[in-house]
């Protein structure tokens, strides 16, 4: 039995850590070790596979597995959240936009974007909730933009972003309803108000302004409104601040999905916070 030294990779919660230490390697085998006592075996970093990839698929792997009995919706009492998590989360039937947008996603895969599974997930949220304004910040791939636009037809989207991309403007050029609003935002979105155009729902996603746009657009929520909280899982102190909004009294029901979080603001239901394995 061969016995080979290679490295051992340590990871937190909130993702790699750096390690480069002489470790115990069995059959040519990386052990990863993980903190809270738990350990998987993969492939030797040697492969094509970059140590960040890899510690986010273990990642995800070990999220799932604490997430487990959070699955289809088991322990929910209150029959909307339990529909909603079963017909609109859980969803697997296939709509009539997924086989195009797919072929999408390759145009603008090297800029920030959500798995397709997300993706897929916005599009039956906006389907469920039929906004008729949606406002984005940090359009990133724009690839989510328009799996939300296509979702409803009536609806329409601004989608704000510092940096114009020729990738992504060839992506939303199919839509009419998608306004890609770049430069500065917040004078676009005071423009806007002044028009009377005010968001029922508000995707914060790839922006590193996520903080300052949360707070400048609270302030619209109404019991109708959702914000869509993009990887609230990011970066520790994105995880932190996650928690504080879910422990924040203004906001109401919240989902966490892992890739997004869902926050409500009907303040006539109990306050919850449901957490949702779709790992």
């Amino acid at each position: 039995m061969n016995h080979v030294f290679h490295e051992i990779l340590i990871l937190d919660g909130s993702g790699m850590i750096s390690a480069s230490i002489q470790d115990i390697l069995y059959h040519n085998y990386t052990i990863l070790l993980f903190f809270h006592y738990k350990f998987y075996l993969c492939p030797p970093l040697s492969t094509n596979i970059s140590v960040r990839k890899m510690g986010d698929f273990i990642l995800r792997g070990w999220n799932w597995c604490r997430r487990f009995r959070h699955r289809c919706g088991y322990g929910v009492h209150s029959p909307s959240d339990f529909f909603f998590i079963t017909f609109v989360i859980y969803e697997r039937l296939p709509f009539y936009a997924y086989a195009p947008l797919h072929h999408l996603r390759r145009v603008v895969a090297f800029l920030p974007h959500y798995r397709e599974k997300v993706d897929k997930f916005l599009f039956r949220l906006i389907n469920h909730l039929r906004p008729s304004v949606v406002w984005e910040v940090g359009t990133g791939s724009g690839i989510s933009t328009r799996y939300m636009a296509e979702a409803n037809t009536g609806m329409q989207v601004y989608t704000f972003s510092e940096q114009s991309e020729d990738a992504v403007k060839r992506i939303l050029s199919g839509k009419s309803s998608i306004d890609y609003l770049t430069g500065n935002c917040e004078a676009d979105m005071d423009r806007l108000l002044k028009e009377g155009v005010k968001p029922e729902v508000v995707h914060i996603a790839h922006t590193p302004a996520y903080k300052e746009m949360f707070e400048r657009l609270i302030p619209l929520a109404d019991k109708h409104t959702c914000f869509i909280i993009g990887n609230p899982y990011a970066t520790p102190e994105k995880k932190r601040w996650w928690k504080e909004v879910i422990a924040d009294p203004r906001t109401g029901i919240t989902f966490d999905l892992y890739d997004v979080g869902l926050v409500f603001f009907d303040k006539e239901r109990v306050k919850e916070h449901r957490i949702v394995n779709f790992l």
